[in-house]
């Protein structure tokens, strides 16, 4: 599973919006929005987090950025 679509998955399955996920993760609501899309809205190049940032996503998942890691392809 990608990374976009674990996060689109868990913000459904717990009925959070982006902006609601955005502010548990700590990122803004349109790098989520672009994530879950798989690219860069301006560029149309792909999403590669930083890990400062996945560790922000993991922690808004509730994992470890061990287990987000293990989890996505």
């Amino acid at each position: 599973m990608k990374l976009g679509e674990l996060v689109k998955k868990y913000r459904q399955d717990h009925s959070l919006t982006v902006r609601e996920f955005a502010v548990k993760c700590g990122v803004s609501h349109g790098y989520i929005a672009m994530l879950e899309n798989g690219k860069n809205s301006k560029t149309g190049l792909p999403i590669t987090p930083s890990l400062v940032t996945l560790n922000k996503i993991a922690t808004g998942l509730g994992l470890t950025i061990d287990e987000l890691i293990t989890t996505v392809d």
